[in-house]
């Protein structure tokens, strides 16, 4: 079986947003679901997803402040800045963390590890709605 469901997440300010919880409610069907695959897909270059701790929020500070210095706003070898000093730093960002995720669906679960979550991770200062394409394949 495959199923595939477009959605849209509400703006979410500059940061890693866990949005574990959004999908499996957008996504039902993965409780019908013994043995399968979720593959979630963003459809934007200045956002990303990742797989990480979802437990202590300050590795999701620790992250912006990781990402901020290792692609800093305002560079002087920046090219692409039409659309503002977080643009550029945001499109690098994206190309590190990635534009999807795959998770193993068991028993009805997402089978994630104890303290894994879901990241939107909004690179920008004022992004908007991001629209994710989530694809499942199972019985």
């Amino acid at each position: 079986m495959w199923v595939q469901k477009e959605i849209s997440l509400p703006s979410k300010p500059r940061g890693f947003h866990l949005i574990t919880t959004e999908i499996l409610k957008k996504m039902p069907i993965i409780k019908t679901i013994n043995i399968g695959l979720l593959h979630v897909f963003i459809k934007h270059t200045s956002a990303s997803l990742t797989i990480n701790e979802n437990a202590d929020p300050s590795v999701r500070t620790d992250f912006e402040s990781h990402f901020n210095h290792l692609a800093p706003e305002n560079q002087p070898y920046y090219i692409h800045t039409l659309e503002g000093s977080d643009d550029m730093p945001a499109h690098i960002k994206s190309s590190v963390l990635g534009s999807s995720v795959s998770i193993p669906i068991s028993n009805g679960k997402l089978n994630l590890g104890t303290w894994q979550g879901i990241y939107l991770c909004e690179h920008r200062d004022r992004g908007g709605s991001r629209r994710i394409v989530i694809t499942i394949n199972g019985n």
